[in-house]
């Protein structure tokens, strides 16, 4: 593929998503969306971010890994836990990060 044909693509992509966004926006005052639309737009941040994260952590090798020994996993369900009771995004990145740090330190280092 040719620098001008990827930047063509970029241009292209990014457009439609400036568009794409830019319809909702001046859309806002003019059109009344249904309310059950309204309420799953709530609903899109959170799914995203699960959609990004979840492969993630679930697979390691091309392969799912739901064991003890996915440092990712365990990191993910630890810094859950730490979400779901303090509300900080502070200490639920402070304590994933360091699970996962003790995690692969552990599993690279100590058991082996």
């Amino acid at each position: 593929m040719s620098q001008m044909t990827l930047l063509l693509v970029f241009i292209g992509a990014g457009l439609a998503t400036f568009l794409i966004r830019l319809s909702f926006i001046a859309v806002e005052g003019r059109v009344r969306l249904p309310s059950w639309f309204r309420t799953a737009l709530q609903f899109v941040p959170a799914a995203m971010l699960s959609a990004l994260i979840a492969p993630d952590l679930l697979m390691r090798g091309g392969q799912v890994d739901i064991g003890p020994g996915n440092a990712r996993l365990v990191a993910g369900l630890v810094a859950i836990v730490i979400a779901a009771k303090t509300r900080s995004i502070g200490w639920t990145i402070a304590g994933g990060m360091a699970t996962l740090i003790a995690m692969t330190y552990l599993l690279n280092h100590a058991l082996k």
